[in-house]
């Protein structure tokens, strides 16, 4: 019953769906027996209908109903948002042309349609649209800078051109290299990917101050190749830079004077002649620049009376004018002229194109939108106020120009509602957040005892929320940030005090760790002691990641220092080993290399060896010993903390007693024990009982190190007299503590590698059976010696008559007994019948148990058909009965 459109439901039908929510007495019970419901995930038009049925009758209880539709309603349209902001997301990356504005309006748009920016796939292009824009800055970033530098450069090179030209000849090849560097960091700005996507203004800039300082550098270099050729050429005329040819004309000899033609000239009153001129000039050339200039601008009607002016300033001053001046006089009155004629045709024309800009702002496809649109607009009235200047105004254009603009300029006023809505709404939410951070100052200010990890979370979080708190204007922000000072200060202080105390803290602690390394014993105890103050101080008030670096290095110094002065000592006590000593660590390094190999015989070998090296201390001992003793028998049991010879615990050194000669064993008999210390090496077993240290053969699992044997306690005993039985046997001399370590861990290591190849040895044996049992190939069964002790010759030719002969039988019964013997959990589906076997086992007392009979229940087994369950079964029952055995 999933659907309602097509069979509705009646009330007795939905009441038996929700349990009873209808006819319940009570609406808490109602209330109750509708949640319960609604833990079984019906589906929301279930849902739909019971909510609109229940809510007639009670709406307290149809509240959860009411709920839990609200939440699949808000679901699904935050799903619709995430993918319809999505789509939009991927079309701006996707884009030809990427646009930051359009990037930055999709994170705030987003934002306030409640898109859910923290929830994938928003999350990831939230992000990559950050990465483009912050690709596109950067570039852009990098072509002002590049251009600042071209300016550089060409500064660079006009400073040299006023200098001597062989200084200019010495900066040259460093120029050159500057040049050459800069435009190759202009070719590969240009590959950038994300050159087509920058603003169109920033590639004509660079453009633009590529070919300036191109030009600059070609006039440079052609002007000093030319001053080169004129040093070494008399003929070669000088080049055009003033300063250089001074200089060449001064190294060849020459006066500095003026040419020829000027000398023959009748002479004239220089100051008279000067004055004219200086006269002509101040009346000319400031009407010629203002023609010029208006001109160039296009203002007819202003050039009009600046053109008439200059005609009669020329009129009476041309005489006294140079060639160029009066080019330039003629040149700018004939394009008055011109200009005259078609002033007002190009005004309108201006114009014109001014309304279609205008009409585009709000018709276009492409249109601009908020402070671009404003700018743009500001930008138009103020060409078309340039041109009003310099021309005949024209009142129709300007009809249509302005109610062009007027239309754009609602879009304008629209843009500014929404950006002080936005600015308003953003100066509330960063009020609330000091609010926010107020409340939860005064609320860990009773907190006891603090949490300062949590602390620095939240106020982690707290300024990345007033930074993402959205923009304000400079005015607000400065009105704002104060108080945002103040408050996220106040929230702070407790935890800065507590940082400061706990600085204070841990450098007494560097202190204390500088003082315990310079005695002149290290004590291990209490470097133990005070690296968990320190882990305890740590743990309790967190610094900066780095502080906190620093200091640990500090502490952890002076200490690391006196350990490895230590183990100094401890290399140079075990360069001073005994023959045994060395014996012993050289017999270890074998059997380890034997551990390597992975050969059982070669490890056992290299144990015997160890052995013997070990017994070689004492002959008396050894005779003592019996031959054919196992290994278990002569070695120390495996401690825990064996392996650990770096940690702090095990740094203790001890000095090793001397060594008796191995090669002449003293026959005069040992002094009676009055008292032996018991073992205390680190790891060692104290608590072996005393049966281990007589018998004559004790090995070593019962000797101390100074070979006496231990106590139960550790402690000391008293020795016990002979009373007749002639005097103790000689003790084996102590081994160092190096030869004591490599001798015991060889050995353990040892142990766990002849383990460990004797269950490989058990797995790939069980594996063959199995295969055997599932061809029925006797020949694939593994060898008596394979299986183990546990199968005899016997058991195996019973296991090969039964994989001989056909399938036959029933295998239940026997895979219980075998899963009951080994005492291994049995299948669900056999529970039953195991339980029942076990009773009727307990009925006959007489016969034998399955432990037993485990052969021959195997037998069985191998006599039945093969399947993959009774396989799995078998196999875990002979893993544990073939090793027992």
């Amino acid at each position: 019953m999933n659907s309602t459109a097509s069979h509705p439901l009646d009330l007795a039908q939905l009441d038996a769906l929700t349990g009873g929510a209808f006819t319940a007495p009570t609406s808490g019970e109602r209330a109750a027996r509708v949640r319960d419901w609604l833990a079984t995930e019906p589906s929301a038009e279930l849902m739909q209908a019971v909510f609109k049925e229940l809510s007639v009758k009670d709406k307290g209880a149809a509240r959860p109903l009411r709920e839990r539709l609200d939440e699949l309603r808000r679901a699904k349209a935050q799903e619709a948002l995430a993918a319809q902001w999505a789509e939009r997301a991927r079309a701006l990356l996707a884009a030809p042309r990427f646009s930051i504005a359009d990037a930055l309006a999709w994170q705030r748009d987003a934002a306030r349609a409640g898109a859910p920016l923290s929830r994938e796939p928003l999350t990831g292009l939230r992000a990559a649209l950050a990465e483009r824009i912050k690709a596109v800055e950067d570039l852009q970033n990098q072509v002002m800078v590049l251009r600042e530098a071209s300016v550089l450069l060409a500064q660079r090179i006009e400073i040299l051109s006023t200098r001597s030209w062989k200084d200019a000849q010495a900066a040259a090849p460093v120029l050159r290299e500057d040049v050459a560097r800069w435009l190759a960091q202009v070719e590969a700005l240009r590959q950038q990917p994300d050159w087509s996507v920058m603003d169109p203004k920033y590639a004509p800039m660079l453009d633009a101050a590529q070919s300036q300082l191109q030009i600059v550098w070609d006039a440079f270099t052609a002007a000093l190749a030319q001053a080169e050729a004129a040093a070494a050429d008399p003929s070669v005329a000088p080049p055009p830079v003033p300063v250089w040819a001074a200089e060449i004309r001064a190294a060849r000899g020459e006066s500095i004077e003026a040419p020829d033609a000027e000398r023959h000239r009748p002479k004239a009153d220089p100051a008279e002649r000067q004055a004219r001129r200086e006269a002509a000039l101040a009346a000319v050339v400031p009407l010629l620049e203002r023609l010029e200039r208006e001109v160039a601008e296009g203002h007819g009607k202003a050039s009009a009376g600046v053109a008439a002016a200059l005609r009669e300033a020329f009129k009476t001053h041309a005489r006294h004018l140079e060639a160029a001046i009066e080019s330039r006089v003629h040149a700018a009155l004939a394009a008055a002229g011109e200009l005259e004629g078609w002033a007002r045709w190009r005004a309108d024309q201006i114009r014109e194109e001014l309304i279609q800009k205008a009409q585009a702002l709000v018709d276009g496809e492409h249109a601009p939108q908020g402070r671009k649109l404003q700018e743009a607009l500001r930008a138009l009235r103020e060409q078309w106020k340039a041109t009003d200047q310099s021309g005949v105004p024209n009142h129709a254009l300007w009809k249509r120009f302005d109610e062009a603009c007027t239309a754009a300029h609602a879009r304008v006023e629209a843009w500014l509602e929404q950006v002080r809505a936005e600015a308003a709404a953003h100066r509330a939410e960063r009020l609330a957040l000091i609010d926010e951070v107020k409340a939860w100052t005064e609320a860990q200010a009773q907190q006891t005892p603090p949490d300062w990890k949590a602390q620095i979370r939240a106020l982690a979080q707290f300024a990345e929320r007033w930074r993402k708190a959205g923009h304000l204007s400079e005015k607000a922000f400065a009105e704002l940030q104060p108080l945002w000072k103040a408050a996220i200060g106040e929230a702070g202080a407790a935890l800065a005090k507590a940082q400061e105390e706990s600085l204070q803290r841990r450098q007494a602690l560097i202190q204390e760790a500088q003082a315990l390394a310079q005695e002149p014993v290290l004590r291990v105890d209490a470097v133990r002691s005070l690296q968990q103050r320190w882990q305890a101080e740590a743990q309790a008030v967190p610094l900066d990641r780095r502080a906190e670096q620093k200091l640990w290095e500090a502490f952890r110094k002076p200490i690391d220092e006196a350990f490895a002065r230590k183990g100094s000592e401890r290399a140079r006590v075990e360069q001073s080993l005994s023959e045994r000593d060395r014996a012993v660590i050289e017999a270890a390094r074998a059997l380890e290399a034997a551990n390597a190999s992975g050969d059982a015989q070669r490890i056992r070998a290299a144990m015997a060896a160890l052995e013997a090296a070990v017994r070689g201390g004492s002959t008396a001992r050894t005779a003592a010993a019996p031959a054919g003793a196992p290994l278990a028998q002569v070695l120390e049991e495996k401690q825990p903390n064996a392996g650990e010879k770096s940690a702090p615990d095990a740094t203790k050194t001890e000095v090793s007693e001397p060594a008796e000669a191995s090669g002449s064993a003293s026959t005069t008999p040992a002094k009676p024990v009055v008292a032996v210390r018991g073992d205390d090496r680190p790891g060692a077993r104290r608590s072996a009982p005393e049966s281990r240290a007589g018998a004559g053969a004790e090995g070593l699992r019962g000797r101390g190190r100074d070979g006496g044997a231990a106590s139960a306690g550790g402690g000391r005993r008293e020795a016990r007299p002979t009373f007749g039985r002639g005097s103790e046997p000689e003790r084996a001399p102590r081994l160092g503590d190096a030869a004591f370590r490599a001798q015991r861990e060889a050995l353990e290591h040892a142990e766990a590698t002849l383990r460990r190849l004797a269950a490989q040895a058990h797995g790939e044996a069980l594996t063959q059976l199995l295969h055997a049992w599932e061809v029925r190939d006797p020949q694939a069964l593994p060898g008596a010696q394979a299986l183990g002790r546990a199968v005899s010759a016997g058991v195996r030719a019973a296991w090969v008559k039964a994989l001989g002969a056909p399938p036959s039988g029933d295998a239940a019964e026997a895979l219980l007994r075998l899963e009951i013997a080994a005492e291994v959990p049995t299948p669900a589906a056999q529970l039953d019948a195991r339980r029942a076997l076990q009773l009727k086992l307990l009925t006959r007392r007489h016969d034998p148990a399955p432990a037993e009979t485990w052969p021959l229940d195997v037998a069985t087994v191998l006599a039945s058909a093969w399947n993959a369950e009774a396989a799995q079964r078998l196999q875990s029952a002979l893993k544990v009965l073939l090793r027992r055995g």
